[in-house]
């Protein structure tokens, strides 16, 4: 049987809007977000995306209008700092564009920064007369600077991430998909097996299906049907997966490791 959790099942993607979502999940019952929130940049997700063929980019994806866009992040962080615990942490993705929004709203909402990292990654639009952009912001936060889950996976952990973008030549996409490498990544140093792991604008999944693949529980938001149902059925494929090497696994054990 599944969990509940307020008004959702734990394990489980919703089709919403996380504005109107959020408000059914219970206080401080979340120990990490990761989530990459729309920019307000009048983005064209049916374009030609960094020079590539625009045949499998999903259509839907939904902006916010730059005028409310202060607004809207203001909202949903207030609700975010709600639901995360005492001792949880925020990943949050964004552009250049209106990162003052994003710093001003974590401030509003009582969050503290540990770090502001960088995503560089291998491409970016084509320009003509200014600097491609190559790189992201992930604004690492807090609401207990004296408490919170950090492991230090390497020695010398860096606040500059080169990570690519992955291709997936000839698959269907959603135009902003983060790679998994980074979601691992988060996950490892900033979640422990049995965590929950939410993201209130999930898009393509990834930060559920990595949260599945890495042993923490999930909930997930995502307002657009197409995206939604895109996530769904990845999840679906992460979990044929796990079974299959859960079964491989006893075979192996089973027959004493020959």
């Amino acid at each position: 049987m599944k969990r509940k959790l307020g008004n959702f099942d734990i394990n489980t993607i919703y089709q919403g809007n996380a504005l109107e979502l959020m408000p059914g999940i219970p206080d401080g019952v979340i120990d990490l977000i990761i989530t990459d929130p729309p920019f307000a940049i009048d983005f064209k997700p049916q374009r030609e995306n960094y020079n590539r063929s625009d045949s499998n980019v999903m259509e839907g994806y939904q902006e916010i209008p730059e005028a409310h866009y202060l607004e809207f992040t203001h909202h949903w962080m207030t609700e975010a700092a709600r639901v995360l615990s005492p001792n949880g942490s925020m990943y949050v993705f964004s552009g250049w564009n209106r990162l003052h929004d994003i710093l001003e709203s974590l401030d509003e909402a009582g969050f503290t920064t540990i770090n502001h990292l960088i995503w560089k990654y291998q491409f970016g639009v084509f320009t003509k007369k200014k600097y491609v952009t190559s790189h992201y912001h992930i604004l690492f936060v807090v609401k207990n600077p004296s408490r919170y889950t950090f492991n230090k996976l390497d020695h010398y952990p860096e606040d500059v991430w080169v990570i690519n973008r992955e291709y997936w030549k000839g698959k269907k996409k959603t135009p902003t998909k983060l790679p998994a490498e980074i979601i691992k990544k988060i996950l490892l140093y900033s979640s422990n097996s049995g965590d929950l792991v939410f993201d209130p604008f999930l898009g393509s999944g990834t930060v559920a299906v990595g949260a599945k693949t890495e042993g923490r529980y999930f909930l997930g938001f995502e307002i657009v049907p197409e995206y939604f149902t895109f996530a769904r059925e990845r999840l679906k494929t992460a979990e044929k997966m796990k079974k299959k090497l859960r079964k491989k696994i006893k075979t192996y054990d089973a027959e004493g490791g020959n």
